[in-house]
């Protein structure tokens, strides 16, 4: 019998969940804390994929450092897990390849799936984002989620794409990141004053997510309404 969980993608993508129908003796590994509802023959354990040192380095890429272990036991069951912030959410299936999961863009995986930190060094500071990537490599589902809606971008050559809209990529990819338009004193100008700042290009073979929202924006626009003190 094939160990690929069954699944089903709802409200995309605008408030994606994502129901898992488990067989018996069937296990998924699920973000802590994006479970909805389950079955009552769905059992959840907490646990640490892959020991401490993997767990506390998951940590440091924005997830959590426990995961939650639901296994359907005795009869089939079924699990809805829902993404913390509004958007679409993903699958994608290993075979021995890896993926590149943005900072908090994991939602659940195959228990035959590992997951681990790669540190993005001066890449990640200067972009803004997390200075750490989620890889997930091995065999079996993985399902990744974004804010707002996710799009799929078959890269042959380069591709340039803001930092703040990178959700995942394929390992075969390479990246770097550079200021638009260049470090001239036309291109900061360019980059300044054209409101776009870092981007990430994009090299090699493989496929790219990105996501149609950026959350720094929403959250730029709600500071605005902030509560203020008054002094007065």
């Amino acid at each position: 019998m094939s160990n690929q969980i069954d699944f089903e993608i709802q409200h995309a993508p605008a408030y994606a969940a994502l129901k898992l129908k488990l067989r018996p003796d069937q296990t998924v590994l699920v973000e802590s804390g994006a479970l909805a509802a389950m079955d009552s023959c769905i059992q959840m354990k907490s646990k640490m994929q892959g020991g401490l040192m993997k767990s506390l380095g998951r940590m440091l890429g924005g997830e959590s450092l426990f995961m939650s272990e639901f296994t359907a036991k005795q009869r089939s069951g079924e699990l809805l897990v829902a993404p913390g912030v509004p958007g679409d959410v993903k699958h994608y299936p290993l075979s021995g390849n890896a993926l590149m999961v943005q900072s908090s863009g994991f939602v659940a995986c195959s228990p035959t799936v590992t997951l681990d930190t790669k540190f993005q060094g001066m890449k990640g500071f200067f972009s803004g984002e997390s200075m750490f990537l989620v890889r997930a490599s091995g065999t079996g589902d993985l399902w990744f989620s974004s804010y707002g809606a996710v799009l799929e971008i078959p890269v042959d050559g380069d591709y340039v794409v803001d930092t703040g809209y990178v959700v995942a990529f394929e390992e075969t990819l390479s990246y770097q990141v550079e200021m638009m338009g260049g470090l001239s004193f036309k291109g900061l100008r360019t980059g300044l004053f054209g409101g776009e700042g870092l981007v990430c290009r994009f090299r090699g073979r493989g496929r790219l997510w990105i996501q149609s929202r950026q959350l720094y924006s929403l959250l730029n626009f709600l500071y605005s309404f902030r509560p203020v003190k008054n002094n007065s």
